[in-house]
């Protein structure tokens, strides 16, 4: 598990590698100031008290608000825009370590469009079941910490795996592939979202974590033709 971790820190200074991360990097700032910029225009057209010095005051309090809070989600977007270029890190780890695989199986917009879905669902379900939790332990460490890696670590772990096993397996497949080795996908979610944050590592951690899944689907794929008589 941390040599498929290795092996995907140590092909980041691949081209094709930062070609995703500049372009991941760059949407996610342009995000970034498109929320800044209509934050701006709308606390510029609110009058939000009668009192000029105090509407002023509120105004830049706003304004302080909102590029902090963008701040702390723009490597949520680079995470989220990452996802657009699975295939180019997918094919640059296959093209490096695996060049004898065939070319990714073709999915449909409905097969795809039904994994997201169900993959929101099963979020949503955790979430919601996790929620007495982190509200009990919210003020306990480090047991708050074991719920939030734990959670995050099955969630992370199952769409990144189901992610890169959809170009090669069909659904049934990756849920059965899945299923069948999942303390190693939970492992490789929970070592991803501790990636995620951690700052600045952050921004690279969905290519790592993808990089890293390609490595394990590949060893699962091998050890399962291995044993097939």
């Amino acid at each position: 598990m941390l040599d498929a971790f290795a092996k995907a820190i140590a092909q980041l200074p691949d081209p094709a590698m930062k070609r995703v991360v500049a372009r991941s990097m760059a949407g996610a700032a342009g995000v970034f100031v498109l929320l800044c910029g209509g934050a701006w225009l709308a606390l510029a057209q609110a009058r939000l008290s009668d009192i000029p010095l105090l509407n002023t005051a509120i105004e830049v309090l706003g304004v302080i608000a909102v590029l902090a809070v963008a701040a702390m989600l723009y490597p949520a977007a680079v995470s989220a825009l990452t996802g657009l270029f699975l295939e180019d890190v997918a094919r640059a780890v296959e093209r490096r370590h695996y060049p004898q695989v065939p070319p990714p199986r073709a999915q449909g917009v409905g097969e795809a469009a039904l994994g997201a879905l169900r993959f929101a669902l099963v979020a949503l379900a955790v979430n919601l079941l996790a929620l007495p939790l982190y509200l009990v332990l919210l003020f306990v460490p480090p047991l708050n910490a074991f719920v939030f890696y734990g959670v995050n670590g099955y969630l992370v772990g199952r769409e990144y795996f189901e992610l890169a096993a959809s170009r090669r397996l069909p659904p049934q497949g990756v849920r059965e592939l899945r299923r069948a080795n999942r303390a190693r996908v939970f492992l490789a979610g929970v070592l991803t979202a501790f990636l995620l944050t951690v700052p600045i590592v952050n921004l690279v951690a969905p290519i790592v974590g993808t990089a890293a899944m390609v490595h394990l689907l590949e060893r699962l794929r091998q050890a399962r033709a291995g044993s097939t008589p």
